[in-house]
């Protein structure tokens, strides 16, 4: 069954990285092409950030094949964390996109070197609009797979494919502005959209590491887990609960009090039924460790 589920799950990982990246193959062709003929500096910006995009989704493709291998003897808690070091990548991968486009726009908006303001043509703004609407779209898309999978990874790149949108707005403002007669907003917008590309970039990493460095799950997922530890018959008290996310899963220590008078076969009976429940209200959890103290035992 364990089988089964992982196999759907890189199934659908692996038809939603492909099926966007020969999305991003094609807007970034046509972003080019619309950039050149229409001379738009922010344009060619953005097909740049779109081309990303293809190296991205390679990378979060390769990331998860690797986190779903079984465990083995020099890895005993599996690959999970492998996913964490494809969503780093990915962030860098952002950010250098980033930087570089910022400095592109500032050299035009400065006429440093050969570059010149240019007035852009129709072309690009048409082509700015498709691209909002199609990545926004992607960004939805992905983002549900992501929430099924309960991957990071693909999170990202979903958050990869809205950093597009959001630089395709700069860029409508932008060109809209310079074919009002403000060449300089062209420049400007390829700027801006700089930021935002190294802000998403920032995010991604700061997640990625937060997961990698054993990070506690969110205050709502524990509150939930005691609700579901609290419910089961023979709890009396929680009196210890840690968590730490390992990559997309997590894992959970808990000790709870029951009868100190209790025979241990009964005591392994009420541990196995708070371990069975939260690993099956709580899929992102791999693995739920459980110990039992008698409840006349001062806390601590």
């Amino acid at each position: 069954m364990k089988k089964k589920e992982v196999s759907e799950k890189e199934k659908i990982v692996m038809n939603t990285s492909v099926n966007t990246m020969i999305v991003n193959l094609v807007l970034s062709v046509g972003k080019v092409i619309a950039g050149i003929v229409g001379h738009s500096s922010a344009m060619i910006s953005d097909a740049v950030h779109s081309a990303s995009d293809v190296f991205s989704t390679i990378i979060v493709m390769v990331g998860y094949r690797l986190s779903e291998r079984d465990s083995d003897q020099n890895h005993p808690y599996g690959h999970e964390r492998i996913e964490c070091v494809a969503a780093i990548l990915l962030a860098m991968v952002l950010c250098i996109t980033g930087v570089t486009i910022g400095i592109s726009g500032i050299r035009y908006m400065l006429g440093i070197g050969e570059s010149t303001l240019e007035v852009p043509g129709v072309l690009p703004l048409v082509a700015a609009i498709f691209s909002i609407l199609v990545k926004e779209g992607m960004y939805h898309y992905t983002k549900l797979a992501a929430k099924k999978v309960n991957s990071g990874a693909l999170m990202a790149d979903a958050w990869h494919h809205r950093s597009d949108a959001l630089s395709s707005i700069g860029s409508l403002v932008g060109i809209a502005g310079a074919r009002l007669g403000y060449p300089i907003c062209d420049p400007v917008a390829s700027v801006i959209i700089s930021v935002f590309i190294v802000k998403a970039a920032y995010d991604i990493f700061k997640d990625a590491i937060d997961k990698m460095m054993d990070t506690a799950c969110d205050e709502d997922t524990i509150e939930r887990i005691r609700e579901v530890i609290s419910e089961q018959e023979g709890v009396i008290r929680i009196d210890s609960l840690q968590s730490r996310q390992f990559g997309a899963r997590a894992y959970v220590d808990v000790e709870i009090a029951a009868d100190g008078n209790l025979t241990l076969t009964d005591a392994h009976a009420i541990a196995e039924q708070v371990h069975r429940q939260i690993e099956v209200s709580f899929p992102e959890v791999k693995h739920c460790m459980v110990h039992v103290n008698p409840a006349d035992r001062p806390i601590g």
